[in-house]
């Protein structure tokens, strides 16, 4: 099957780009480096040619409000006339558990106009929600700090390794569309604020945690479980212990 991966250079579309073509696919990969740009349209067209999956992993390169919310809606526009005129049959889009739930972030609300756009395009589709991934996890606690202080609302998160995120989206592409939204999360569950102290101590960094229910995440107020999926949702196997472990982390 010829599956074209949006952002297939990045994290989990290099990843994914990997797992597909070791499964016997055509995994192209597409993106800014291989010639196809989502927002003028430049390859698109012929990028998608015989194209029976499409997958869009891409993420905007920049996240202050107006150029997420641009990026989102222009390259999706482009991409679901492309996918329609070349006949695709399956048009997948990762995105984050609890989008919809975080209205104050310009880049959550640029995910959700994204969704909006893919279910009203009458194209089969699979839209798949992911936790925050284990890789991220430093960023957080490093946006979060101020001074020598990490500010961290003392909120649920469950967030998973980005190898069982491209396994759950590749999964999901290889299966027939849902027509829905799929969630798909770590196997634990954490206070943030714990986490980040966790994380923190680990690696002997001297930062201290402050539990903030004030606290910023990417400059949205969280609640108890904005960042966790509903019930029902595929648990994926790395527990972060074994993550930090493979990745040289100790813990």
């Amino acid at each position: 099957m010829k599956i074209v991966v949006i952002g297939g250079s990045g994290l989990i579309g290099s990843k994914l780009v990997d797992r597909l073509g070791a499964q016997g696919h055509e995994a192209v990969p597409a993106s800014p480096k291989t010639g196809v740009n989502t927002l003028t349209g430049e390859g698109v067209a012929d990028a998608l040619t015989n194209a029976e999956v499409v997958v869009d992993v891409s993420n905007s390169p920049s996240f202050e409000d107006a150029a997420v919310l641009e990026f989102f809606e222009t390259s999706t526009r482009t991409l679901l006339a492309a996918a329609s005129d070349a006949g695709v049959n399956h048009y997948v889009a990762l995105s984050i558990v609890g989008c919809d739930r975080i209205p104050d972030s310009g880049y959550m609300r640029a995910k959700v106009a994204q969704e909006k756009l893919i279910v009203a395009s009458g194209l089969p589709y699979s839209v798949v929600h992911a936790t925050q991934f284990f890789e991220f996890l430093q960023g957080i606690i490093d946006t979060a700090t101020d001074g020598d202080t990490v500010h961290l609302a003392p909120v649920l998160i469950q967030p998973m390794a980005a190898d069982d995120v491209a396994a759950a989206v590749a999964e999901v592409a290889l299966g027939a569309p849902t027509n829905s939204v799929v969630e798909v999360a770590g196997p634990e569950q954490f206070r943030l604020d714990e986490l980040g102290r966790s994380l923190l101590a680990d690696q002997q960094d001297p930062r201290s945690v402050v539990a903030d229910p004030d606290a910023r995440y990417f400059g949205a107020k969280l609640g108890e479980r904005s960042l966790v999926p509903a019930d029902g949702a595929s648990l994926a196997g790395t527990a972060l212990d074994d993550w930090r472990a493979r990745a040289g982390r100790g813990h």
